[in-house]
């Protein structure tokens, strides 16, 4: 019996135990602080309004009126808009508009269902913060890890925005937030490594705090501003208003920050690579108002922030991946000196465990058992071999708390809390294992986490956590969680390992015939192209990998020299294979292969001929490498590189923009070719092409927000002048 979808709660209607699914950006108010009106396209209409527009604005009517019949230009403020991506991000536009005509800042977005929104307030006064902005900007870019660039954010966001607390508070894998940083007032509590569970923050809200990068909440006893009429006319449904800064918060929201005794808030998103990394939350214990010009800079320099980030900790992955080269070149030098690559891993050096933070390592591998440091007993490690089969393939696996997943191992505690381990090849049991011992902690909570809810008749009796005290938490049976850089390391290291045991079982097979069939179904079972040659030049085994790669139907392959007519350059193939025939040379070098339809497939050829003593050669091994991630990384580059490259020209050509503008561009630009270089050389190749746009993109954000604060200021000034 198929079960009922659970019920949505409107806005306002949602209880503790729904909360995660409460509509809050169908939300029908807004706070007073401002008036919001939804005109139709193309003839700019108002077809809605909060019911404080009129009086906010000075008009005895609004609804039905065109925007070209109000006093003012606020039409002529937002035509040059109007094409711009207003799905995405608002635009914001200094207008004089109402009765008597006033100066307004207005933010104009594009809802899904179409017409524009536009939100007012009243202009600000007048604020150089150039200086303040290029000093910013600079500190950011200059920040050498990322406690101190969190610590230098929290001053540089409480010093700008005048608010009693700053914290710049960071996600864990589980959604868990951890306040990572913090300036406060000396008489405030200090909220400074306090946890907080992931129920706090319900995911439609993250989803908002990545779609809207700045929320305002004046005054936490508001009242809230009805939109008129209630649904859109537009749609008859209720305005989507995830972009609207002024719109009503949550009541469940606001009861949480009244248990805090907070009165007002700004909160900022982090976003990294595409993802909600964190949020600078500002929080203040008396009503404050934050103008648009401000509010455009935090999130410019929000932006500023998450690009360090992403160079910060690219920087660590690149530091992991050295460890790991040299791991990879120890391997290739045990198996010319002593013909065994598994001397590199286990020769006591710390080099196998270093780039993982292990305590130990162990290695399943043709009925064997190597180890290294502090590692559970043979037939235990045997044991977790087995537990691994039987867990879904993948190219790493990982848990901190082995003996909570799988009782049978709590005996192993002390040792093996933590087992992260990656296969060295496709037969079943074979694995490269890491070990971290169980790390007794006690974690701070802000509040107890294990009673987070008092449900009332009505949101004003909801107490999502009535007391904030700390609450200490001892936390047993786990070790230090494996981060994202631990598991990049353990699957890298895996790749080496796993391309090493394939070569050498491909040698092996050459050396031992007897064994012909037992070792080809290995090199059958992986997954990378390879081809086995006899000393002539006879194809002894081509695995279907490599077959895939070819287009269907083609023709017979007996000899190496028949492989030239599938490369797209056949003379220079045909070359290549005969000198690696006639002279023993390696080919190493890319080429591209002709697969089925007339494409072609980039590849890396790795092609060597096998000896058993200098005098004797054996064979030749062929082994193809997809370039597909690597082709698409030099895409991402090139693409990221030419955005650069255009912003640095417009800024140039553009004689509207003043030297300020230029400065805190190419500021930009710098803080982001930083993070580009880190990670080109600190993250995956499959991961680069994702992390780059989310940096290009993030640019691009930068330079249209510093635009519209170059154009408010240019218009602030010319209103004044």
């Amino acid at each position: 019996m198929a079960s009922r979808p659970l019920p949505i709660p409107a806005f306002g209607q949602a209880d503790l135990s729904n909360c995660e699914r409460e509509q809050i950006q169908l939300a029908g108010s807004i706070q007073p602080y401002g008036a919001l009106l939804v005109v139709s396209e193309p003839d700019f209409i108002v077809v809605q309004a909060s019911a404080n527009a009129c009086d906010f604005l000075g008009f005895d009517r609004l609804l039905g009126k065109s925007l070209s019949a109000l006093e003012g230009d606020l039409l002529l403020r937002i035509l040059p808009h109007v094409n711009d991506p207003l799905h995405t991000i608002p635009v914001g536009v200094r207008c004089c508009v109402g009765n008597p005509s006033g100066a307004f800042d207005g933010l104009v977005h594009r809802p899904p269902d179409g017409g524009l929104v536009i939100e007012l307030e009243r202009a600000g006064p007048a604020i150089d913060l150039y200086p303040h902005l290029e000093a910013a900007l600079h500190k950011i870019r200059t920040a050498s890890s990322l406690h101190g660039l969190c610590d230098e954010t929290a001053r540089i966001f409480r010093d700008l925005t005048g608010y009693d607390r700053v914290m710049v508070y960071r996600f864990d894998d589980e959604g868990h937030g951890e306040v990572f940083s913090e300036e406060r007032k000396p008489e405030l509590e200090a909220y400074l490594g306090n946890r907080y569970p992931a129920s706090d923050i319900p995911q439609i809200a993250r989803r908002l705090y990545e779609r809207n990068r700045i929320r305002l909440l004046v005054d936490i006893e508001y009242s809230p501003v009805p939109l008129r009429p209630r649904l859109s006319p537009l749609t008859g449904r209720d305005l989507d208003m995830s972009l609207c800064f002024l719109r009503s918060m949550s009541p469940i929201h606001v009861q949480y920050l009244k248990n805090m005794g907070v009165c007002a808030t700004l909160v900022v998103s982090i976003l990294v690579g595409g993802r909600l990394w964190g949020l600078i939350a500002c929080h203040h214990y008396v009503p404050r108002f934050v103008h648009f010009e401000l509010r455009a800079v935090s999130e410019l320099l929000a932006e500023a922030v998450a690009t360090r980030i992403t160079a910060l900790e690219s920087f660590v992955q690149a530091q992991s991946e050295l460890f790991v080269r040299r791991l990879e070149q120890r391997m290739a030098e045990a198996i010319s000196c002593d013909g065994d690559w598994k001397v590199a891993l286990f020769d006591g050096s710390p080099s196998l465990l270093q780039p993982l933070g292990a305590s130990g390592a162990a290695l399943l591998f043709e009925g064997q058992v190597l180890t290294l440091g502090d590692v559970p007993g043979t037939q235990q490690i045997r044991d977790i071999g087995n537990w691994l089969d039987g867990r879904p393939r993948a190219s790493v696996i990982a848990t901190a708390s082995l003996g909570l997943e799988q009782p049978d191992f709590q005996p192993l505690t002390a040792v093996a809390s933590g087992v992260l381990a990656t296969p060295v090849s496709n037969s079943p049991g074979e694995y490269l294992i890491w070990f971290r011992p169980e790390q007794i902690r006690t974690v701070t909570w802000g509040g107890d986490p294990m009673k987070p809810v008092l449900i009332g008749n009505d949101p004003a009796e909801l107490s999502p956590r009535r007391s904030f005290a700390r609450w200490h938490q001892l936390v047993e049976g786990t070790s230090e969680n494996w981060s994202a850089a631990d598991l990049s390391a353990a699957r890298l290291i895996g790749d080496i390992v796993t391309d090493v045991v394939l070569q050498f079982r491909s040698v092996r097979m050459l050396i031992a015939r007897h064994q012909l069939d037992h070792v080809s179904r290995q090199v059958q079972l992986s997954d990378q192209p390879v081809i086995v040659a006899d000393p002539k030049g006879l194809i002894l085994l081509t695995n279907e990998a490599f077959e895939r790669l070819l287009r269907p139907g083609h023709p017979h392959i007996q000899w190496l020299d028949d492989l030239a007519q599938f490369f797209s350059e056949p003379v220079d193939a045909r070359r290549s294979l005969r000198d690696l025939l006639r002279r023993g040379k390696t080919w190493r070098g890319e080429v591209s292969l002709h697969t089925d339809a007339g494409a072609t497939r980039s590849l890396m050829i790795r092609a060597d001929p096998v000896f058993s003593s200098p005098e004797h050669m054996l064979g030749f091994v062929l082994l193809f490498t997809d370039l597909a991630e690597r082709k698409a990384a030099d895409t991402a580059r090139r693409r990221f590189q030419e955005g650069v490259i255009e912003h640095h020209r417009l800024a140039r050509i553009d004689s509207k923009a003043g030297l300020p503008y230029r400065n805190l561009l190419s500021s930009v630009l710098e803080n982001a070719q930083l993070a580009a270089l880190e990670i080109t050389y600190g993250v995956e190749v499959s991961r680069m092409p994702e992390m780059l746009e989310s940096v290009r993109a993030s640019v691009g954000r930068t330079a249209d927000l510093l635009e519209h604060l170059t154009e408010h200021s240019n218009h602030t000034s010319g209103k004044d002048s």
